[in-house]
């Protein structure tokens, strides 16, 4: 959560101290430039290398930090600075062109993992500025240390080399996409990576990410992929939207099934069969008015999708129905705008969704009907762009809005009414507002690490955020 320095003096923000780690980067201009790090390379331009969040020490000069709340307006003398007390981790990552979407690849190092470093294992796709150079990249962050706050550092001659050795490190494969990636899923089909990717040609493409994700884990594998130029070719395209999209999910319940919507109210599921191949219904579900922007398959139950839409609703489907038929719920004027992203809690028959109004509601499943949500919170102050339940915790979820802001919540949590000394400018906050996380700017996705704790990775057009909060 950002805290306000405050100056006694305005020229002594001049004077305060900023300690700035390399960040972690991964230029986009050329399939060489992801290289795995090596003592030889630190001083190159394509180095890839991972940042600690800067650091800012108070000198004899500042007053007082005080808790800043989005869109407060900043005095004369003030600066935003990044409060590391409330953060476990707090790293931040970049790859050239911006990443819009993105998946975590799950791995074998085991679940719920808390012992420091940690290791995270990624799929992102680009927004490059000319079509041919996109890519989808495979990403391996590791030896990603428990955040230490500046002041509980001792000078000393080998602090430059512990430096260097708490760096955190990234290596990546580059798969090159045709066009665009509006939105990148990932699953694991027997033991075998498989990830979905929508283009803005209005293809959607499948992959086999199995050599790639070899190739981040050995570094002589990633050489001789970076230096041949290796790039996996799609396992499978479906041309069959008549228009590009952003909707997709593959099903838990049934591995290999995924379900992607298009920006002309068309969904189509797809089915493995025979020869490493998916048929795909030509016939699309039929019920949207128009652009389905968000599709959550249910975490229990096969056959069962969720759906949201800019025509501001909410449909449940059983896909086992003739797609004609197959809507058999729906909150109709869902959100007051566009419905831009819903997620469907994994332990509860709750759904979250977000929209254009910057509302979060809360949907009950069983009074869906009624087309009330069981709860509503307006905090941010532009669109929604990204909401995701904890995925072990039922009543925490986390929200990111285009008012660069991401947000933690705790249902659970309720008003102190016998509360005393609260800040009043903390009054007016809902008690399950947890954590304000901020610094990226136009964010886009977020995701919760499914065995990692608490670790939440963000995407934005400045980049990766990774990090591990005091509350959750």
């Amino acid at each position: 959560m950002a805290k306000v320095k405050m100056s006694d003096k305005e020229e002594s923000m001049d004077d305060g101290v900023r300690v700035n780690d390399e960040e972690m980067k991964a230029d986009d201009d050329d399939s060489e430039d992801y290289e795995e790090n090596d003592s030889d390379a630190e001083e190159e331009d394509e180095e890839d290398s991972l940042d600690e969040e800067d650091v800012a020490e108070e000198d004899e000069n500042e007053g007082p930090q005080q808790t800043y709340l989005p869109g407060k307006p900043l005095e004369e003398g003030e600066e935003l600075v990044c409060d590391e007390n409330a953060y476990l981790m707090f790293h931040k990552a970049n790859t050239g062109a911006p990443c819009l979407s993105f998946d975590i690849i799950p791995d074998g190092l085991g679940a719920e993992r808390t012992d420091f470093p940690h290791t995270a294992y990624l799929l992102s796709g680009t927004q490059a500025s000319t079509d041919f150079t996109n890519r989808l990249i495979v990403m391996k962050m590791s030896n990603m240390q428990k955040t230490q706050p500046e002041s509980d550092s001792e000078d000393s001659d080998d602090d430059d080399d512990n430096d260097n050795m708490m760096k955190p490190d990234l290596e990546c494969a580059i798969i090159h996409h045709q066009g665009s990636v509006n939105r990148v899923r990932m699953c694991v089909v027997g033991d075998k990576p498989l990830a979905a990717s929508w283009s803005e040609t209005g293809k959607v493409f499948l992959w086999d990410l199995t050599h790639p994700l070899k190739a981040v884990n050995d570094p002589v594998l990633l050489k001789n992929y970076v230096e041949n130029k290796e790039s996996p070719r799609p396992l499978f395209t479906f041309k069959g939207h008549t228009m590009e999209g952003f909707a997709m999910d593959w099903s838990t319940p049934m591995p290999g099934v995924l379900a992607t919507g298009d920006c002309k109210k068309n969904i189509h599921i797809w089915k493995p069969s025979e020869g490493g191949l998916w048929a795909v219904d030509q016939r699309p579900l039929i019920g949207h008015d128009a652009s389905v922007e968000d599709l959550q398959w249910s975490p229990n139950e096969p056959n069962v999708l969720a759906s949201c839409s800019v025509d501001r609703s909410i449909r449940i489907w059983d896909t086992r129905v003739q797609p004609n038929k197959a809507c058999m719920l729906s909150a109709v004027n869902a959100h007051e705008n566009d419905i831009n992203v819903i997620n469907w809690n994994k332990r509860e028959p709750f759904i979250l969704s977000g929209g254009d109004d910057g509302k979060l509601h809360v949907w009950d499943l069983r009074q869906f009907q009624t087309s009330t949500p069981v709860a509503t919170f307006k905090h941010h102050t532009a669109p929604i762009t990204s909401v995701e339940w904890h995925p072990t915790d039922s009543t925490v979820f986390a929200s990111a809005g285009a008012d660069d802001q991401i947000a933690l919540w705790d249902l659970a949590l309720e008003k102190d009414e016998e509360a005393v000394n609260v800040d009043p400018e903390l009054a007016d906050l809902a008690p399950q507002l947890l954590f304000i996380h901020q610094g990226q700017q136009e964010i886009k996705e977020l995701h919760w690490h499914p065995q990692i704790p608490g670790m939440i990775i963000s995407t934005a057009i400045t980049g990766f955020n990774i990090f591990k909060t005091i509350s959750v």
